[in-house]
C-alpha cells in the first residue's frame, strides 16, 4: 500500500470529500523559523543571488482528476469477509481545479465487469478481492476491478486516487471531528439502532424494538448516528436514491466541519484523525496524497455541486436483476467523460441536489 500514512490524512480528506479541498499544507510548509542571527561585519562581498523556492509538491497539477470514494460492507472482524462497495460516490474535479461535481453510482446498478459479464456494480469489488489459493480478500486488488469497471461504465479513462473506508471508520472519523451539523430533509427511521444508539435485535429476521429516528431539520448528529442516518433506505420513497442523497451530504457536512476547524494548518489535530482511523481506512493513488490535498486546497465545500442521477429497476418478469440510470442520469455521466458537466447540469438543473 502506497505511502499509507500519509494516505490517512487524504483519505480523512477523502472520505470528507474525495480529496476535495481542506489539504495539507503543514505537511508542506517550511519548518520552525529560526532566531536570527547578529548582524555581522560590514563586508564588500556581494550577497548570493535570490533562489526561487522549489514548487510545493502538487504545484503541477492542474486537472481534470476523477476521484473515487467507496464505502465498504466489511465485516472487519471476519478476515475471510469479501468487501462490497455498499457506497460508490465519485468526485469530478475540473480543469483548473476551481470547481467540482459529486455524484453517486447506484451500487445495483448493472454493468459489464470485466471477466464476469454483466453484474451489479457492488459485485466488481468483491469478485476482484479473490485470490487464487486464499480465503483471505485483497481489497486493493478488488478497488482495481472496481475502478476498470467504472471506466468501462462512465467513460472516464482513468481514476486518480481512491478511498476505501468501512462504516465504523466514518463514525470515528465523525467524532474526531466534533459531529457534524446537518440539514435533514426528510424523516428517516433507522432499522438497526434504538434512540440511545444501542443495536436493535433481530427476531425472526427482522428488527424489532424502538427506532432512532432522524426528524428534519438541522440536526448535530455524532458519529454513530451520522453514519445510521446515512445507511438507511428502507422506508424511504426513493430507497437506495434518498440514501446517496444522504450519503452525498454527509460528505459535504464534514468536508465543511473539517475546514472550520482549520486542520491544515494544524498537524496534532491531523495526527488525531490518522489514530481514530486506523486500519478502517485504505487509500489508493499513482501521486502521493500530499500532492493531491496540496493541488485541491482551495476546493471549499461552495464550489462542489452535489448531483443527484435517476435510476429505476430492472429484471425479467417479477424478478429483481438491479438498477438501471435513466436516460437523463446516464447523459450526465457521460457529459462528466467529455467534460460537458457543467454545461449539462444547466440544462438539467433538476439534477443538482438542493
Amino acid at each position: 500500500m502506497r505511502n499509507k500514512r500519509a494516505g490517512l490524512w487524504i483519505g480523512g480528506a477523502l472520505a470528507v470529500a474525495l480529496l476535495a479541498g481542506g489539504g495539507i499544507a503543514w505537511a508542506v510548509r517550511s519548518g520552525p523559523d529560526k532566531p536570527t542571527a547578529a548582524p555581522s561585519a560590514p563586508t564588500t562581498t556581494p550577497p548570493p543571488a535570490p533562489t526561487s523556492p522549489a514548487p510545493s509538491p502538487g504545484a503541477d497539477i492542474t486537472g481534470p482528476l476523477d476521484l473515487v470514494l467507496i464505502g465498504v460492507d466489511t465485516r472487519v472482524s471476519i478476515p475471510t469477509w469479501e468487501p462490497h462497495a455498499d457506497a460508490i460516490m465519485l468526485l469530478h474535479v475540473e480543469p483548473g481545479l476551481g470547481a467540482a461535481y459529486l455524484y453517486s453510482i447506484p451500487r445495483d446498478t448493472r454493468v459489464a465487469v470485466p471477466g464476469h459479464g454483466t453484474r451489479k456494480v457492488t459485485e466488481a469489488m468483491s469478485l476482484g478481492s479473490r485470490v487464487a489459493g486464499s480465503k483471505v480478500p485483497d481489497v486493493e486488488k478488488g478497488y482495481e476491478l472496481l475502478t476498470r469497471t467504472l471506466s468501462g461504465y462512465t467513460g472516464i479513462k482513468q481514476f486518480q486516487a481512491g478511498a476505501i473506508l468501512n462504516f465504523g471508520g466514518l463514525a470515528r472519523l465523525t467524532d474526531q471531528l466534533g459531529g457534524v451539523d446537518l440539514v435533514i430533509d426528510q424523516k428517516v427511521a433507522s432499522r438497526h439502532r434504538k434512540p440511545d444508539g444501542s443495536l436493535r435485535p433481530l427476531s425472526g429476521g427482522e428488527y424489532t424494538g424502538p427506532q432512532a429516528v432522524y426528524q428534519p431539520g438541522r440536526r448535530h448528529l455524532v458519529g454513530w448516528q451520522a453514519t445510521d442516518y446515512a445507511r438507511q433506505r428502507y422506508g424511504l420513497p426513493d430507497g437506495d436514491y434518498d440514501r446517496q442523497r444522504h450519503q452525498r451530504q454527509l460528505v459535504a457536512a464534514l468536508l465543511t466541519k473539517a475546514m472550520g476547524q482549520g486542520l491544515p494548518t494544524q498537524s496534532e489535530k491531523v495526527d488525531q484523525l490518522v489514530a481514530a482511523l486506523g486500519d478502517t481506512f485504505v487509500y489508493l493513488g499513482g501521486r502521493k496524497p500530499v500532492e493531491y490535498a496540496y493541488a485541491l486546497r482551495d476546493l471549499s465545500p461552495s464550489k462542489i455541486t452535489r448531483v443527484s442521477l435517476p435510476g429505476r429497476g430492472v429484471g425479467r418478469g417479477s424478478g429483481y436483476l438491479g438498477e438501471q440510470l435513466t436516460e437523463e442520469g446516464r447523459g450526465f455521466v457521460r457529459a462528466v467523460a467529455q467534460g460537458k458537466a457543467g454545461a449539462y447540469l444547466k440544462s438539467h438543473p433538476k439534477l443538482v441536489d438542493k
